[in-house]
């Protein structure tokens, strides 16, 4: 049977940015129901780096990926938000009344006056290497995120990869795993500085073995648990690591899915918006975070956040046709 519901306003998207916008909805009274493709809350922020560290929130010397959405989904919370997780916004109905049902891959249909999109680059998922039987070992030994650095405590770890999530993890992992082998194509890597200082200086000191330039080549195991890696070289030549994990982290493939046939004219899966409401060209539609696009625009959590509550005020006006604002700070108004 089909779910249907009726509310205020739809968030696209349980990241930061959309579970901060839970909450500047909610401060005007406006109720919501926000929709993800991902199984928990939290965008990436839980699904690639939930211990690593995040140091530009302000209030916070430093708050990791996982510290902040609870943050967040506590700060929302007073105000019921209903989240459909592990479900993909498709088909968008406008009615003659101005109001809009959305329909997700499950069935379920939602009601409401205003859609805040804060889908960051959309539904994703890993870039996967080419390896024969890979799927085989997915969820066991296999992993493309990391939730919690204790189940890898005491393992023999190879990380492929040479961005940011391979070489952080590596640091991060590199203090309570037995042996850690970072396997990469060339010899640079696309990281933080810093980081690559550090990598480096930890395979000096024999705590991370740099097995450069390699590319994965085959994995050994059975029902599911590895016992080694097999790479290879550009010159053909092979080499076998014993391990009980394998992190690829080859990067996400973004997916807008669906909204790309919303017309809300995407592009580099972004959507354009004006900074002044973060109003789409669908004028009951509002989008915040890394997928919307102006002029000027910074990519970061902090600019969702004003985002966030610019959308929720002008969203207010869909919501309760012709009342006022009273905006009331809320060291005076307080929460629920």
């Amino acid at each position: 049977m089909t779910a249907s519901f009726t509310t205020d306003v739809i968030i696209i998207g349980a990241g930061p940015v959309g579970l901060f916008a839970v909450f500047q909805c909610g401060m005007l009274g406006m109720r919501c129901h926000v929709v993800d493709s991902l199984e928990a809350i939290g965008g990436q922020c839980t699904a690639l780096y939930p211990e690593k560290p995040i140091y530009d929130i302000p209030g916070f010397a430093m708050v990791t990926g996982a510290d902040l959405i609870t943050r967040l989904e506590d700060q929302a919370r007073p105000f019921k938000p209903t989240y459909h997780l592990n479900q993909q916004a498709t088909v968008l109905t406008h009615h003659a009344d101005q109001s809009l049902t959305l329909s997700t891959s499950t069935g379920t249909q939602i009601t409401a006056c205003a859609i805040i999109i804060a889908a960051g680059a959309g539904a994703f998922g890993p870039n996967k290497p080419p390896l024969q039987n890979l799927n085989d070992y997915e969820g066991t030994s296999v992993f493309y995120m990391v939730k919690s650095r204790a189940h890898f405590s005491g393992k023999k770890i190879v990380i492929a990869g040479g961005g940011d999530s391979a070489v952080d993890w590596a640091l991060s992992l590199s203090d309570i795993a037995e042996k850690i082998s970072v396997v990469h194509r060339r010899d640079n890597f696309k990281a933080a500085p810093d980081s690559v200082i550090k990598l480096k200086s930890l395979a000096v000191a024999g705590k991370i073995d740099l097995i450069i330039p390699y590319q994965l080549h085959a994995l050994s195991g059975a029902d599911g648990q590895l016992t080694a890696v097999t790479v290879r070289d550009l010159d053909g030549g092979e080499k076998t690591i014993t391990a009980d994990i394998l992190l690829p982290f080859f990067g996400l493939t973004p997916q807008l899915g669906p909204l790309n046939d919303w017309n809300l004219n995407i592009h580099n899966f972004s959507i354009p918006v004006d900074a002044a409401t973060m109003r789409t060209q669908d004028n009951a539609l509002f989008a915040i975070g890394d997928v919307a696009q102006y002029p000027g625009k910074l990519k970061l959590i902090l600019t969702g956040f004003a985002e966030a509550a610019i959308a929720a005020h002008n969203a207010h006006a869909l919501v309760f046709p012709g009342k006022e604002i009273h905006f009331i700070h809320s060291t005076t108004k307080g929460v629920p």
